[in-house]
């Protein structure tokens, strides 16, 4: 069972990245998903999350507006869509998929976790 995150790099202030998360050896459907990041020196933090059927989205405060999390369970892909990316939002992205249908914030209920593809925003 895997999750490979993709799509990460360097871009400017206000540019735009979409993520992908690439779930193999088993599907994730039935399974709520999200993305969270760790930024250097700090702790990992909640970004998104989407419901199994992807009628259901949660965002951060600090990503509201500008991120956007769907899914593709056709493909077994997750993405982030990322706009008007900020230098604070550099960071190690990772995908995960909750134990749950919905999605949520608490990174307990998280039990598959992905690599991690690095974003880095440019002043």
């Amino acid at each position: 069972v895997q999750l490979q995150a993709s799509g990460g790099g360097l871009v400017q202030t206000g540019g735009s990245l979409r993520l992908s998360c690439l779930a193999s050896g088993r599907t994730f459907s039935n399974n709520g998903m999200g993305w969270f990041r760790q930024a250097p020196g700090k702790e990992r933090e909640f970004v998104a999350a989407i419901n199994w059927r992807g009628d259901s989205t949660l965002y951060s405060d600090s990503v509201k507006g500008r991120f956007t999390i769907s899914r593709d369970n056709a493909k077994n892909t997750v993405y982030l869509q990322m706009n008007s990316l900020k230098p604070e939002d550099t960071a190690v992205y990772f995908c995960a998929a909750s134990i749950y249908p919905y999605g949520t914030s608490r990174e307990g209920a998280f039990g598959f976790w992905g690599q991690g593809t690095e974003v880095t925003v440019s002043s």
